[in-house]
C-alpha cells in the first residue's frame, strides 16, 4: 500500500494551573475558536472545542503527521501565549502540566460533542476533578491521586 490512511478521534482535556477559574464569557468562546484554529493548522481537524471556567475539552481527528504529546504541547503553548495578550487577570495564565487523552470511536463522536457542548450544565453537578477521575476510571487508566493535581 503506497498511501497512509489514518482516522483517529481523540478526546483531550486539561485544566488551568491549580484549576483557577479564569475562562469566562466572552473570552471562553474566543479561546475555544483559537484552540480550534491551532488544531486545524496542525491538520488535527477539530470537531468541537469547549469546556468550563477551569478546563478545556478538545475532540479532534489526530493527524498522522503529529504525535499527540506534540499537539497538546503546541495547543497549550500557543493558547497560553495568546490569552496573556488579553490583559488583566490573564497576564499570569497557565495550563496545568498534564493532560488526559482518550481514543473515541467514530460512532461515539456525536455523544462526545453533546457532552462538551453541555459543560456548563454538567459542572453545576460535578467538579472538574470528579469529571477527570470519572474519565480515568471509565478508560481504566491507573493513576496516583497524589500526582493528578500538581
Amino acid at each position: 500500500m503506497g498511501q497512509s490512511l489514518v482516522k483517529n478521534y481523540i478526546h483531550i482535556t486539561f485544566s488551568t494551573k491549580h484549576r483557577e477559574k479564569l475562562i469566562f464569557s466572552p473570552i471562553d468562546k474566543e479561546l475555544h475558536k483559537y484552540i480550534a484554529g491551532i488544531c486545524k493548522n496542525l491538520d488535527c481537524y477539530p470537531l468541537i472545542v469547549g469546556g468550563h471556567t477551569d478546563h478545556i475539552h478538545i475532540l479532534c481527528q489526530l493527524s498522522k503527521n503529529i504525535a499527540l504529546k506534540d499537539l497538546v504541547k503546541k495547543v497549550k503553548a500557543y493558547s497560553s501565549k495568546w490569552i496573556k495578550t488579553k490583559g488583566g487577570v490573564y497576564k499570569k495564565f497557565y495550563w496545568q502540566d498534564g493532560y488526559a487523552a482518550f481514543s473515541v470511536k467514530q460512532s461515539d463522536t456525536d455523544r462526545i460533542i453533546k457532552y462538551i457542548k453541555n459543560q456548563k450544565e454538567h459542572h453545576k453537578k460535578k467538579s472538574f476533578q470528579e469529571e477527570y477521575r470519572d474519565f480515568l476510571k471509565k478508560y481504566k487508566v491507573d493513576y496516583n491521586e497524589k500526582y493528578l493535581w500538581d
